[in-house]
């Protein structure tokens, strides 16, 4: 068995400034080829998990706009499944053709539909912080709020106005046992789309709940119940830096995990951007004794010479 990986992709590897489905297919196409050099020597496996806030956030508002008796709008947890297969197809549409373009083509590649448990009692039910969907103006975001009385909007890092809704932690995956076979024989497993589908456990299954989980969060709990080698999560941003947009701005290298805790804790970065990254990385190194990488896709090839991005490393 080689090097087992698990890799988190942000949502700038999917969806661009078109939101069509065609542009989010071709940008997933670029990123299966960036992928690729991760897999190419043959001794790495690794499996891919990936964000859906704008997705499902897109697919509400569609839902939303057709909503009527014979045609009643879908709730959010379906709504996360939905996304999760959508994105999933277009997947398996990139990485099939890059396999081929890469003489690879022996490599099976499968999307598997992942629910992720949740406690019930998650103090994130009361305080909605993950935001989805498209970004507002000012003037837009108000005027959503007299359509939608009981969403709840924030602004988002500077960046305009979205939509928040509940993001409990990720308890276990409960398709997990299922996946390692799959990795055993040397799958590449795209899994826990969207952070998968959230569930709460009851006497006789599951039930799905109103939510959308962190999918940094969701792939540092899978690379866990995977046995995975390592955790890497790709942003837009690439590494982490402290006193991010400062005239003191110091990028991190390698860090340990007790020094990456104390950064956390003096509110280093930021709550709608790096700083569930930065946690989820620590909360796998803590767990796992193994290391987390934070990069940005642009930097895969320096990443497979050098292990270059940021490093969380054990204590």
């Amino acid at each position: 068995m080689g090097k087992r990986i698990v890799v988190a992709l942000g949502g700038n590897a999917i969806l661009t400034d078109n939101p069509t489905a065609q542009a989010q297919a071709e940008a997933l196409q670029r990123t299966a080829e960036q992928l690729i050099p991760l897999i190419k020597g043959n001794d790495v496996e690794m499996v891919i998990t990936h964000g859906n806030g704008p997705q499902v956030g897109n697919l509400l508002l569609q839902q939303l706009e057709s909503d009527s008796p014979k045609n009643p709008a879908m709730p959010l947890d379906t709504a996360v499944a939905m996304t999760q297969g959508q994105i999933g197809f277009w997947m398996g549409q990139a990485f099939t053709k890059a396999l081929i373009d890469n003489k690879m083509s022996e490599v099976p590649f499968v999307s598997v539909v992942t629910r992720t448990v949740v406690d019930a009692n998650d103090s994130a039910f009361e305080n909605p912080t993950k935001p989805i969907g498209p970004f507002y103006t000012e003037q837009e975001a108000k005027e959503i709020q007299i359509q939608y009385p009981d969403w709840k909007i924030i602004e988002d890092a500077g960046r305009g106005y979205r939509r928040v809704v509940p993001s409990p932690l990720p308890l276990r995956i409960v398709e997990a046992e299922a996946i390692k076979p799959l990795l055993d024989a040397a799958v590449l497993v795209t899994v826990s789309g969207g952070g998968g589908i959230p569930v709460v456990e009851e006497d006789n299954g599951f039930k799905g709940v109103e939510a959308v989980i962190d999918k940094d969060f969701s792939a540092a709990k899978l690379a866990e119940l995977v046995d995975a080698d390592e955790l890497v999560i790709f942003t837009s941003v690439g590494d982490v830096f402290l006193n991010y947009g400062k005239p003191n701005q110091q990028t991190l290298g390698t860090v340990s995990v007790s020094e990456m805790k104390k950064y956390l804790a003096e509110n280093q970065f930021a709550a709608g951007s790096m700083k569930p990254k930065v946690a989820a990385a620590v909360s796998f190194v803590e767990n796992t004794g193994k290391v987390a990488t934070i990069t940005s896709l642009d930097n895969v090839t320096n990443f497979v010479k050098s292990g270059a991005g940021t490093r969380i490393i054990p204590d």
